[in-house]
């Protein structure tokens, strides 16, 4: 893997990353609300892909390192 990103790939990464948030954010707000057990497994489901998607998000804009 290349040592640094581009600029334009950065800006990716980090709206990604932001989208990601977002995404996050609603699915464990909405997770409080909901009654139905099936979509409070989907959200929880979704709750710790996204986390792990962050993550890895995160790694590529603050690891510089060359893997």
């Amino acid at each position: 893997m290349v040592k640094y990103l581009g600029l334009h790939e950065t800006l990716d990464v980090h709206e990604l990353l932001t989208f990601k948030n977002l995404c996050l954010t609603k699915s464990s707000t909405m997770s409080a609300l909901v009654q139905d057990e099936e979509l409070k497994t989907i959200l929880a489901n979704d709750v710790t892909t996204g986390q792990r998607h962050i993550e890895k998000l995160q790694q590529f804009l603050t690891n510089r390192e060359a893997q």
